[in-house]
């Protein structure tokens, strides 16, 4: 039998309609609607993906991490996620006519800088006769600055500025605050972050955004906000008006340890509290603690602002003590327990027998021997005119203290080098003319004074994510200070180490804005 030519096939009894496919000679069902042809031959004949682009091009802001999205929209989305591959899927013609099964991505590169996905479609190619396909699609990244990036690197494109303000003779306050920001990135949509004298200015593109980061700022902080605005220009055809937006953001001057002679009438109101009252903490209102009782009260900001005062004095104005005996009396609150005690000061030690009886809230962790940290009120003149108001007063006059102890020292080397955690700082831009030698080490003491109230203060350390030093770095600081791991002294309080976290970005760099 010829095979080549013409094959006549007879119907059976069985399939009365059963034929062979003209192109393989397979048996099939001559009724189906995909003719003389069988499923393979109808796969191979057919391509239901014909028309769909099999190569495109993504575009990415190296600054921003973000893609363009068509039409002119830029996304954040992470490699191999959804939204990058809803993205992909956007960007493809011809995809809308067919229907889409499953879609993924192909593993690549990670410096190819090429993105593969895989895509299983389904379309009817005949009446009855469904088929599906999977075919791969690749993209090229490229690089495309975003208009957001290139307005921040010009001048004067900002929609609105948050001016940060607090005016103590220290920065430890923003140094806690920017570890706040940095560990809830509220400051991720700034533009421009710019140190000046006594504060931070942060600039943002949009309005909404600067008013999310005063929401932020006054969840965290005792801060007052005032608004303005700037006519910037104005269209008298469609009556369009550009605005310049100012936050003032003034933080209560009020830090952790200082000493406060509160207003009488102020004290009177807050739970009739003894007007001599240290700060122990600062949130959203600022925590007084009266040493002799235990007697806590909140100030809210807006109690200050309508009646302002200064603090007595601050922790550059700190004594050291040393604990001679200490008799706790019983009454506790939290951690802070109530206890007499007979110090001296450090430098009286070996020159006279000048001792001081005092009661003070820091029973719980001061024993016979240890340094503690404190304010000498006698002989001080403090040129205040709250404390001259104590002095003459009936009541409060006799209650004023010699000493008042404010937290334990522990002894450090002059270069404390050996810490085995590290914070994260945010990457900002210096004021126009570059600071004095004196500013420098100004900050640099700030900077120190504030690591180790870190390392003092657990429930500081709550608020904020300190991560694990880099141990090359621990290497090299040891061998500058002439020591070996095993060698090495314990300074005072080391974190311990479930406390920390895993840097992954790498330590001593500084955050992103």
């Amino acid at each position: 039998m010829d095979l080549d030519g013409p094959v006549a096939f007879q119907p059976t009894a069985s399939n009365p309609a059963t034929i062979l496919c003209y192109n393989c000679g397979a048996p099939i069902d001559g009724t189906s609607s995909a003719g003389a042809l069988c499923s393979d031959c109808v796969k191979l004949e057919v391509d239901i993906s014909q028309g769909i682009q099999r190569e495109g091009t993504l575009h990415m802001c190296r600054d921003c991490d973000r893609w363009l999205s068509p039409p002119n929209q830029w996304v954040v989305a992470q490699l191999e996620s959804r939204e990058l591959l809803a993205l992909c899927l956007r960007k493809l013609r011809g995809l809308n006519k067919v229907r889409v099964i499953d879609a993924g991505f192909r593993w690549t590169e990670p410096h190819s800088r090429r993105v593969k996905i895989y895509i299983t479609i389904q379309q009817e190619a005949f009446q009855g006769t469904i088929l599906q396909h999977t075919f791969e699609v690749e993209f090229v990244q490229a690089y495309q600055q975003c208009p957001d990036c290139a307005k921040s690197y010009t001048h004067n494109t900002w929609r609105a500025v948050v001016q940060v303000r607090q005016k103590v003779p220290h920065k430890r306050t923003f140094l806690y605050l920017e570890q706040l920001i940095l560990k809830h990135s509220a400051h991720k949509d700034a533009i421009n972050i710019k140190e000046v004298h006594d504060g931070i200015d942060f600039f943002f593109g949009q309005r909404n955004h600067a008013e999310k980061f005063v929401d932020f700022l006054s969840s965290v902080a005792p801060a007052h906000v005032k608004k303005s605005q700037e006519l910037i220009s104005m269209d008298i055809h469609t009556s369009t008006k550009s605005y310049k937006f100012t936050y003032s953001a003034e933080i209560v001057p009020v830090c952790k340890d200082d000493l406060i002679a509160l207003p009488i009438k102020l004290a009177r109101a807050l739970g009739n509290i003894a007007p001599l009252v240290l700060c122990h903490r600062v949130g959203t209102a600022v925590n007084f603690i009266d040493p002799a009782t235990l007697q806590t009260t909140d100030l809210q900001p807006k109690q200050y602002w309508h009646t302002p005062f200064r603090p007595l004095a601050d922790v550059q104005e700190l004594v050291e003590f040393i604990v001679l005996d200490i008799e706790p009396l019983g009454p506790a609150k939290g951690r802070f327990v109530l206890a007499e005690a007979t110090i001296a000061r450090a430098a009286d030690l070996g020159v006279n027998d000048t001792t001081y009886y005092v009661r003070t809230h820091l029973g719980g962790v001061l024993h016979p021997g240890d340094s503690v940290m404190g304010f000498h009120l006698t002989g001080t003149n403090f040129n205040n005119p709250l404390f001259d108001d104590l002095e003459n007063h009936k009541q409060y006059s006799s209650q004023i203290p010699d000493v008042v102890l404010v937290k334990k020292f522990y002894a450090r080397k002059k270069k404390s080098k050996t810490r085995n955690w590290q914070l994260r700082r945010m990457a900002r831009e210096e004021g126009d003319m570059l600071p004095r030698k004196q500013d420098q080490d100004r900050t640099e003491r700030d900077y120190e004074m504030f690591l180790r109230d870190v390392e003092e203060d657990e429930d500081m350390r709550q608020m904020m994510s300190v991560y694990k030093a880099q141990k090359k770095a621990q290497k090299e600081e040891m061998e500058v200070d002439g020591e070996t791991e095993a060698g090495s002294e314990d300074e005072g309080i080391r974190i311990p180490m479930e406390q920390l976290l895993d840097d992954f970005e790498g330590m001593g760099i500084e955050d992103d804005k």
